[in-house]
């Protein structure tokens, strides 16, 4: 009976043991993990993991869209060169009409007087001369035969040249009056659309001989227009004479009107920083009014050949804009670029870049040289 008591005893302090040691394991072996895991989470939060992009050949061409002030081909005042009342007008606004086309007529006596007086001078004159003509000749006859002075003679000769000389003049008034009589009838100087009359019959026409002239019509050429967009100095070295423009105007919703660039200033404009530059377009159909506000696609092509990164590579820093690449060795390099063209979503980049470059896309603020990362291999999950 001894031996079984002592049994007892053990079992009795054994037991209290091993409810001690299964407590310590059951509670233990959870924080042993849970330490393990903090340890290994650590060590991988310690090397963040990134995103990147290989940059791309950037396109030669590319589509700018810029506000354009639509004109006429040619527009000009019309104004009368002569004084007088307006007898009658042949065209009102929106009438067609053709180069020498008769526009208006105006009544001018005082004009029509003063050339039938020129005209009489001008006949005065012509007798005077010819009397003065035939006399030099007889003076210089009888000079042969010394039979007058040398003096006679010449100044006969002088008063020859002299009537000349106002025959000359007469006929010049003359010649002066008749001019300012044909205008006297107002003719269309190119083809093109009155778009302004501002007078009617009877109505008083000044040339500006006394006061201030007022133009007769406003004539435009609408069956050819001319529209001319500011583009940025960036954009400016890319605008090539003759290349393709597309047209869109509010009021034609879907339809699209062809042009090509004519021309440039060839100079930036020191207030705006942008190249004035005219873009032609046929408008035989007359659709499109001169004045017009449209908008302006320009198919740009740039000669070199360079790359493009998404926007959300770039860093914004002090010392310029920076992208950070990953190097052979997982680390970090600060790399500095100069920015292009603005593709929206992608941006070029001139300088900098080789174009074999890992780059880490939307780099965090802190992030700097000789950091160590890892790479993520399904960027799109990462996304």
């Amino acid at each position: 009976m001894q031996p079984s008591a002592k049994s007892h005893s053990r079992l009795l302090v054994a037991a209290p043991v091993a409810v001690v040691c299964i407590a310590l394991a059951v509670g233990g072996l959870p924080r042993l993990s849970a330490h393990a895991a903090v340890v290994k989470q650590t060590a991988a939060l310690s090397v963040p993991t990134v995103a990147v992009v290989v940059p791309t050949k950037a396109p030669n061409q590319q589509s700018l869209v810029l506000p354009g002030d639509v004109e006429a081909f040619q527009e000009a005042n019309i104004y009368a060169r002569t004084s007088g009342y307006l007898g009658r007008w042949l065209t009102d606004i929106g009438t067609h009409v053709h180069q020498g086309q008769l526009l208006a007529e105006i009544q001018s006596p005082e004009v029509d007087a003063e050339l039938a007086q020129a005209r009489a001078d001008a006949a005065t004159a012509s007798a005077n001369f010819d009397i003065a003509r035939v006399t030099a000749s007889r003076w210089e006859d009888m000079l042969k035969n010394n039979a007058v002075s040398r003096q006679s003679s010449e100044e006969n000769v002088s008063a020859m040249k002299a009537k000349q000389a106002m025959l000359g003049a007469a006929q010049a008034n003359v010649e002066r009056l008749r001019q300012l009589q044909s205008f006297e009838k107002v003719y269309a100087p190119f083809d093109g659309v009155v778009t302004v009359r501002n007078v009617d019959v009877g109505a008083l026409v000044d040339a500006g001989n006394g006061g201030t002239p007022a133009a007769l019509f406003r004539l435009a050429e609408t069956d050819k227009l001319r529209v001319f967009v500011n583009v940025p100095q960036d954009e400016a070295t890319d605008v090539t004479i003759g290349s393709r423009a597309t047209l869109t105007l509010p009021q034609f919703p879907g339809r699209t009107f062809a042009g090509s660039v004519a021309r440039t200033s060839g100079a930036i404009d020191p207030a705006s920083r942008t190249l004035r530059t005219e873009v032609d377009m046929d408008n035989t159909d007359g659709a499109v009014p001169p004045g017009a506000y449209a908008q302006v696609e320009l198919a740009l092509t740039s000669p070199g050949a360079a790359l493009s990164l998404p926007a959300n590579t770039l860093l914004f820093r002090p010392t310029g804009v920076q992208v950070a690449t990953v190097d052979s060795k997982g680390q970090v390099q600060l790399v500095p670029v100069t920015l292009g063209r603005d593709f929206g979503t992608r941006v070029e980049i001139r300088t900098g870049l080789r174009g074999d470059e890992r780059v880490v896309v939307d780099p965090g603020d802190a992030i700097g040289n000789g950091q160590a990362v890892s790479i993520n291999t399904h960027p799109a999950d990462a996304t």
